[in-house]
């Protein structure tokens, strides 16, 4: 389980013509019986914030509701977000609610004994339905991001291109660095389930890794990656998702240590998919280099 501290923050950093937004706030407890709603961006055509919108109401029943789901994560971080927005206001962010709308709200995916008792745990939740009906209740889901913009918007193609890791690893003074995590649940103590995003901005270029770790104990541990990577003097993005996923029987030769470790156990897991993708910006010239900015 990753720490949970309970202090709120913003920070804003400056890239050229982008701003990365790093905001965490508060930990929403699915057994909250009452709290404000997250605040929500409402864009006007421009895209600019036109209002703000903030009700008193019971928060987990009501984004049960929205989300067509009979239980929400344990840990929900719903006012967390990661933003990288142009000036010229299109961009991409991280959210905990938009990744939990990409979960299977219909079809409970991991068909095991533990997740009738997961369920029977949840029963007596202030949001849960008279029956709960199947769906996924690992949370697994294959977030990518959420794009910014209404008037302009990156437009999303497919590409054989593929993120430089080896210039990744280059060392370069890292000029800012956050992560911010969206949402955990521990799956009855049954294993965990966790989704979080980090961003490192170097002089060149920005990388960010969203991570989705599950892991069933006895069953099956699964990672999907979503990174982002953008080059200074380039005219889009490059978005690589892949989902890793072995049966724990397949991972016997492997020390159970590193089970509880996604970054160890990562590299020990089958790839299974592997889907690449530039984010082009819409308009079509190349961004002044950053140089100027941090000289």
């Amino acid at each position: 389980m990753m720490l949970h501290g309970f202090r709120s923050s913003k920070q804003d950093y400056t890239f050229g013509s982008w701003k990365v937004t790093a905001a965490k706030n508060h930990i929403m407890k699915s057994k909250d019986i009452e709290r404000k709603m997250s605040a929500r961006w409402l864009w006007s055509s421009r895209g600019r914030v036109r209002n703000l919108v903030s009700s008193t109401v019971h928060c987990s029943e009501r984004l049960a509701d929205e989300l067509n789901m009979p239980s929400l994560p344990e840990m929900l971080f719903g006012d967390n977000v990661l933003r990288i927005q142009h000036t010229d206001r299109y961009g991409i962010e991280f959210n905990a609610i938009d990744a939990l709308k990409r979960v299977n709200n219909m079809e409970d995916t991991v068909k095991v004994a533990c997740a009738q008792e997961w369920q029977d745990g949840r029963a007596d939740s202030e949001h849960s339905k008279e029956v709960l009906r199947p769906f996924d209740w690992t949370f697994t889901t294959d977030y990518r991001g959420t794009l910014l913009g209404e008037e302009l918007q990156m437009k999303v193609t497919k590409t054989e291109d593929r993120i430089d890791i080896e210039k990744l690893k280059a060392r370069e003074h890292i000029m800012f660095f956050e992560e911010v995590l969206l949402f955990e649940d521990e799956l009855h103590d049954h294993g965990v389930s966790m989704i979080s995003v980090k961003i490192r901005v170097m002089p060149s270029s920005f990388f960010l890794l969203q991570r989705f770790f599950l892991r069933v104990d006895g069953v099956l541990i699964k990672i999907n990656d979503t990174r982002l990577y953008y080059e200074d003097g380039k005219n889009y993005m490059l978005r690589e998702f892949s989902t890793r996923e072995n049966t724990i029987a397949e991972l016997k030769n492997i020390p159970a240590a590193f089970y509880t470790d996604p970054n160890e156990i990562a590299q020990h897991l089958t790839l299974r998919v592997t889907e690449c993708e530039k984010l082009e910006f819409p308009v079509m010239q190349y961004e002044s280099s950053v140089s100027e900015v941090i000289q």
